[in-house]
């Protein structure tokens, strides 16, 4: 995402004659790294905090600010080592007792996805997670824990280990769920499931956060996931509350095996995704034949603005992430609303018989 400066935050400033601005060009240099790209952004951070201050806020206001770059800091920090990793977030309750039969399923699934080398990001707790956490072991593990006074202790196979983090506001621990999700899975549950649920639907459907594999995960016969997804068809769909595709950005499936089958497939060939300026590109493990592109230009012509799609090279503006300069990229003019369209779109990037017998020019 490209940086606009806010004039009102980055204008040129004094107060008791410093010149404040100079200052802070200052202690930006001193403690960046000359070739950083992100100077300007670090130098914008504090701007804000001075402007904060030079209005005085409130103690409250200045804590909640404090608190929360604090977190995120050191989040960051902690999960520097870990970024090349696929995660999985799965949420689900933590009620959910050990002789129920979606504990062992969760326990199953954590085991899987361990098998496919994703670790699994939890919030911590028991049941659901507890179980996730306990079939894929504490190497492949990641618990997102929040400090409450009561109820939440982090299960025994993250506790204690460099593998939690702990979070004393929601926001900024449901922030890292998503953030590092690249997939994620979704058990029964209360509220607090439901809430989640609904809060990465919305987060993909704007296009607030970038396209993963939505799983939802019950047992052999069970109800749950049917039932909302009924809700969602007849409420939502039916009274036009969302796009009738908005309902493929989600899949059921009722075994642990499906669900990691189902995020490994999601990423046969699509590889990530990100927008450069007016055109969106996917970046892919493979290049599609000849023959795909003119099918795809045909029967996804509906995502362009305008322009079809092509396949290209990376080009000079993703230069900051040098690890992905090799892999092909299609791009197009997204019209940047029907993503459960472009949920089918990386199904068909996805089909081997799309792909171009050889990857070489």
């Amino acid at each position: 995402m490209p940086f606009d400066p806010d004039d009102y935050l980055s204008r040129h400033f004094k107060t008791s004659g410093a010149d404040l601005s100079r200052k802070l060009d200052e202690l930006v240099s001193l403690v960046t790294p000359p070739a950083s790209p992100s100077l300007e952004l670090y130098r914008e951070m504090l701007v804000t905090v001075m402007r904060m201050a030079q209005a005085d806020r409130s103690r409250w206001d200045a804590k909640i600010m404090l608190q929360t770059m604090r977190e995120m800091e050191h989040a960051f920090s902690r999960l520097e080592p870990l970024k090349r990793r696929r995660k999985v977030t799965v949420f689900g309750s933590a009620r959910t007792p050990v002789e129920h039969p979606l504990y062992a399923l969760a326990k199953s699934l954590g085991s899987m996805l361990a098998s496919y080398d994703l670790m699994v990001i939890t919030g911590a707790g028991g049941g659901i997670m507890a179980a996730a956490h306990e079939g894929a072991g504490t190497d492949n593990s990641l618990g997102l824990n929040i400090t409450l006074p009561f109820e939440q202790h982090a299960n025994a196979t993250v506790d204690g280990t460099d593998h939690l983090l702990s979070f004393h506001f929601f926001f900024v621990r449901k922030l890292f769920f998503i953030k590092e999700a690249d997939a994620l899975v979704l058990f029964p549950g209360g509220f607090g499931t439901l809430d989640e649920a609904l809060e990465v639907l919305t987060l993909v459907q704007t296009g607030k956060s970038p396209l993963v594999p939505i799983v939802l995960l019950d047992e052999p016969g069970g109800t749950y996931w049917k039932d909302a997804l009924h809700f969602m068809r007849h409420q939502l769909e039916g009274n036009r509350y969302i796009l009738p595709t908005d309902m493929r950005l989600m899949r059921l499936v009722d075994s642990a095996e499906a669900a990691a089958q189902e995020i490994n497939r999601f990423y046969g060939n699509f590889h990530s995704s990100r927008w450069l300026q007016d055109r969106f590109v996917m970046r892919m493990n493979h290049l599609l034949s000849e023959a795909a592109m003119e099918q795809l230009n045909e029967d996804f012509a509906d995502l362009c603005l305008k322009g079809r799609f092509e396949q290209q090279a990376c080009c000079e503006t993703e230069q900051d992430e040098p690890e992905l300069q090799t892999l092909p990229r299609l791009a197009f003019a997204f019209n940047g609303r029907d993503h459960g369209r472009l949920r089918e779109l990386t199904d068909y990037l996805n089909d081997p018989d799309n792909w171009a017998r050889s990857d070489g020019p």
